[in-house]
């Protein structure tokens, strides 16, 4: 082993009770990016940790959430290792789901949950404790660390691709560790390259000023129509995306990459268990599900809201609809392109009347295999679990990598040990397992040491 494992190991251990109170003071923090909620509470939380470390930390203001840039470690190291995490969350809706309350951490059956506990705070904490550690046992850090944690990743990191742009002189690295990370129903570690980009949309239809009684519908528009005709033509009823120019821009993949996607392994019979599935969509094979899954880009409704939705009956003619869509892209799908593709093909069939609001895009990423960052991952997982990891070519959901890596041109490898099949992210009751909590420390200053190692 590169480091001393046993000192660390026992720090951690006489550590353990003030780490999970940290924790909680963490998940007690309602950082919601959604409705700008707890962010600057949670930043200056986020900035005091980095700053135990002995970390020079700034905390830049941005339209909407701060971002906490923290640089430690020796200046003349050989090598700079720049790690992302985010300190924003999900919201907690629909409360009446959480068998806990959500922004309470609760520590039953071997697990800790609350709002944030997988995405991201734990990851975010047991690194940062995992350098706490590192440096009580092993001294100073072998490489130079400038971490970036920003406020706004669960919705679309809207301004974080400014603030990387206008602060290219603090982000030079020789690689980036990205949040994410973990291990499949199978317990197979997957770490991955990169990630799809993401436009997120609200489209809205404005009808009658007000509600009107549903009788006058054979002659007032009736918003909430208008939507669905309109979202009708972006799909088919085999669910293919039929929005108009489309999937004329997706690049097509080469030989390696179809191998690549292939080769993945994946428990299709557990995944259809745990998420209550009979079948795939459109009866797909698994093999043609795992192809769909990683290469396609996406269209989806993620909620439609209009007129009145209680319990019983009223006829009433809505005076507005929303509905919220999601655009996952691959190369060489951008977020400008999907608006620009949407606004053409909806105005194309008399639906100009409908509002397009952007709420936040970013572009897809990946990485070359064979990269420092991803080599010291893939050694930290054997020294960690004793397990090669899955690397995949990139993950199928989405976050701001390409502001990150593709444009700071640095090499990204997710990694990390938190994630698991039942950690309901975004969901109620999010969790993570005790042990998998401290596995991430050891992880994380496995990496640290190999990175610092790595031959180039």
């Amino acid at each position: 082993m590169p480091y001393r494992t046993s000192e660390f190991d026992e720090y951690i251990e006489q550590n353990r009770e003030r780490f999970l109170a940290e924790f909680g003071e963490f998940i007690a923090v309602p950082s919601v990016a959604a409705d700008a909620r707890g962010v600057d509470d949670m930043a200056e939380l986020v900035a005091a940790r980095l700053r135990k470390l002995g970390a020079a930390v700034t905390i830049f203001p941005t339209p909407g959430s701060p971002v906490v840039y923290a640089d430690l470690g020796p200046k003349d190291a050989a090598r700079t290792l720049m790690i992302y995490n985010h300190y924003d969350v999900q919201p907690e809706d629909p409360v009446v789901l959480w068998e806990t309350p959500p922004f309470e951490m609760a520590t039953h059956d071997g697990r800790l949950w609350g709002r944030g506990t997988s995405d991201d705070k734990g990851e975010l904490l047991s690194r940062i404790q995992a350098v706490e550690a590192w440096q009580a046992t092993q001294g100073q850090l072998p490489v130079r660390i400038k971490w970036v944690v920003e406020g706004e990743e669960e919705i679309g990191s809207v301004h974080l691709e400014e603030w990387v742009r206008a602060h290219q002189d603090l982000l030079a690295a020789d690689g980036l560790l990205w949040e994410g990370g973990g291990y499949d129903e199978a317990g197979r570690m997957q770490f991955g390259l990169g990630c799809k980009g993401i436009m997120y949309f609200e489209l809205r239809c404005k009808g009658p000023r007000i509600d009107l009684h549903s009788s006058n519908s054979p002659m007032v528009p009736n918003p909430a129509w208008r939507l669905v005709w309109a979202l009708s033509t972006l799909k088919d009823q085999d669910d293919h995306i039929t929005l108009d120019d489309y999937l004329d821009h997706v690049r097509p993949l080469t030989d390696e990459q179809w191998a690549a996607i292939d080769a993945v392994p994946m428990e299709f019979d557990k995944m259809r268990e745990n998420w209550g599935l009979d079948r795939w969509l459109n009866g797909l094979s698994d093999e043609e599900a795992r192809r769909h899954y990683f290469a396609d880009p996406t269209i989806t409704i993620c909620g439609f809201e209009s007129g009145y939705t209680g319990s019983g009956s009223k006829t009433v003619l809505p005076a507005e609809a929303m509905v919220k869509l999601d655009f996952r892209l691959v190369p060489d799908l951008t977020p400008q392109l999907a608006y620009d593709l949407l606004r053409a093909h909806l105005d194309r069939r008399g639906f100009d009347d409908i509002e397009i609001i952007k709420l936040g895009g970013e572009g897809p990423a990946s990485s070359p295999p064979g990269s420092l960052i991803e080599r010291a991952a893939v050694a930290a997982s054997i020294d960690t679990w004793s397990k090669q990891p899955i690397m995949l070519p990139w993950f199928a959901g989405s976050g701001p990598m390409y502001s990150m890596s593709t444009v700071a041109g640095i090499p990204v490898c997710f990694a990390g040990a938190t994630w698991h099949p039942d950690m309901r992210a975004h969901s109620p009751n999010e969790n993570i397992f005790i042990d998998d909590y401290f596995d991430s420390m050891r992880f994380t200053a496995s990496l640290i040491a190999h990175f610092a190692e790595a031959t180039a």
